[in-house]
């Protein structure tokens, strides 16, 4: 009956309870002591007390209750003056208002709590995996230069092969910094997309060219699938995208198999093109696939460090792709493949 009312409801019927206790203690009374009360008097001697009941619960209400509320208001409130709207209106459903704040704060709490756990975690992470990152490379240079320092230079042989592979260490280095700074730039919107209408099937096929190589190395297959063949324009950066496909397709090939084969698809969507790159690898484990798209996640991270590479091309294109306010997936099974697939507004 008084769920959700407000504080006149609950002091009203608080004080309906109270004066009907005293009626009948009154009743109980007259009963024992024998004597007669009028019912008129009765009547009126009710509606006294349920007008001082009233006024009092009231009053408590209001002065001790409700100033309670406006102090836990001020501790869970950011906005300056929220208590003082409750106080405008009496008739508000202030008590149920302030278990639904309260309520709600809880919930935000907790939910600002776990993000802020899960965002020291990342960083823990990411602080750690840049480290690991960035400390192979400057160990190999230093080790090789040291060597050469002890006395490497005087063979012409060694100091030649040495230095190539402290030279190759350093432009490991700068990749890693590059892609940081990509990374950065596309995270804080500092990146301006140059968006433009071409058509995707030609820039898949100028990919393909530039990648001929590195594919007849390990014999790999590169095509288009049945649903690939007709041409579809999109409005994108171009070169972004070529970014993004140079990489899933680069990944294709670095941990496919040889005679292998990477398809590129193409699938009409509402106003979207879904292009996808699927290939017939070895597949990647279910654990590892929400994790494909963090800085520096690697599934097999020895090999993957010996092909090469940042281990931060997979988030640079998660970002690109979110740049340009679209989505990419994965999908993967063990010994099937593995099949990235982005979607691109359609023209």
């Amino acid at each position: 009956m008084i769920h959700n009312a407000n504080p006149r409801q609950v002091s009203f019927w608080a004080a309906i309870f109270i004066t009907l206790m005293i009626a009948m203690l009154v009743y109980c009374l007259s009963l024992y002591f024998q004597f007669s009360i009028n019912g008129f008097f009765l009547f009126n001697l009710f509606i006294f007390l349920l007008l001082i009941n009233y006024t009092i619960i009231y009053y408590f209400i209001k002065n001790f209750v409700y100033k309670r509320i406006r102090i836990l208001y001020k501790t869970i409130q950011k906005q300056k003056g929220t208590p003082e709207s409750l106080k405008k209106d009496d008739d508000d459903e202030i008590f149920q208002n302030a278990e639904n704040d309260i309520l709600r704060w809880v919930v935000d709490s907790q939910n600002q709590i776990q993000t802020l756990q899960t965002l020291e975690e990342y960083r823990r992470n990411f602080v750690g995996n840049v480290s690991h990152e960035l400390r192979t490379p400057i160990f190999n240079i230093q080790g090789f230069l040291m060597t050469l320092l002890d006395g490497g230079l005087e063979d012409s042989g060694l100091t030649q092969r040495y230095v190539q592979k402290a030279a190759q260490n350093a432009e490991r280095l700068q990749i890693i910094v590059n892609d940081l700074e990509t990374i950065a730039k596309l995270e804080s919107g500092k990146t301006i997309l140059n968006l433009q209408v071409f058509d995707i099937k030609n820039l898949v096929e100028t990919v393909f060219d530039d990648l001929d190589l590195q594919a007849k190395e390990k014999n790999i297959r590169l095509t288009f699938k049945e649903d690939g063949q007709n041409h579809h324009k999109v409005q994108a950066d171009q070169e972004q995208i070529r970014r993004v496909l140079e990489n899933l397709i680069k990944n294709s090939i670095k941990y496919g198999l040889e005679n292998g084969v990477t398809r590129i698809g193409f699938y009409e969507m509402d106003d979207a093109i879904l292009i996808e790159v699927a290939d017939n690898s070895q597949g990647i484990g279910a654990e590892h696939l929400p994790y494909l798209f963090d800085r520096f996640y690697r599934v097999d991270k020895g090999r993957s460090r010996n092909e090469g590479g940042s281990g931060l091309g997979l988030s640079i294109v998660k970002h690109i792709i979110e740049a340009h306010q679209q989505s990419i997936n994965v999908r993967s099974t063990p010994n099937v493949g593995t099949t990235f697939g982005f979607t691109l507004k359609k023209i």
